[in-house]
């Protein structure tokens, strides 16, 4: 048994070798993923303008109304799916009277297939509320964009603010 062991890397190393493991398979052509991608990015740039022109009800526009929908915050889950989502967006509705919603100047929009796409973008919120006290917050946003028959929605999302870094123990 011991020349089997010794065997096993040998024939990985030649089962690899004529494998290119930097590119992942794709279905798309290179014109197909960049007219998703743009398509995509179009998409990101409407989430921030329609959010900031209608508030928090606009994210019932562009988050999937479906049970496989989720949504994170700084690590913690905040809607586990889109009715929970719906749910949240009117709590919101009743606390915040304005949203501006800015995105960084570099997104990053992957075609990952047709019709799915990953936005990853820092963020810049300004939220007044109903009292009007108003809260300045950045951060960092991924989400996955699918392209529906309604078009682009995300299908999840997860926020992530800047913070103060903590102190070591």
């Amino acid at each position: 048994m011991p020349g089997r062991r010794r065997s096993l890397p040998a024939v990985l190393a030649l089962s690899l070798a004529g494998c290119d493991l930097s590119r992942a398979p794709s279905a798309m052509s290179a014109a197909e993923a960049a007219a998703i991608a743009d398509s995509a990015r179009v998409f990101a740039e409407s989430v921030a303008a329609g959010v900031s022109q209608r508030g928090p009800a606009a994210w019932r526009t562009y988050f999937a109304d479906t049970a496989a929908f989720f949504m994170a915050d700084n690590g913690r889950l905040v809607f586990s799916s889109g009715e929970a989502a719906t749910r949240g967006i009117r709590d919101l509705e009743q606390m915040i009277a304005h949203i501006e919603l800015t995105w960084g100047d570099s997104p990053r929009i992957e075609a990952l297939a047709p019709g799915l796409a990953m936005v990853a973008a820092s963020w810049h919120e300004v939220l007044v509320d109903r009292a009007g006290k108003t809260v300045r917050d950045s951060g960092f946003f991924t989400g996955l964009a699918q392209h529906r028959a309604s078009g682009w929605q995300f299908r999840n999302a997860h926020w992530s603010e800047l913070t103060a870094p903590s102190s070591a123990p």
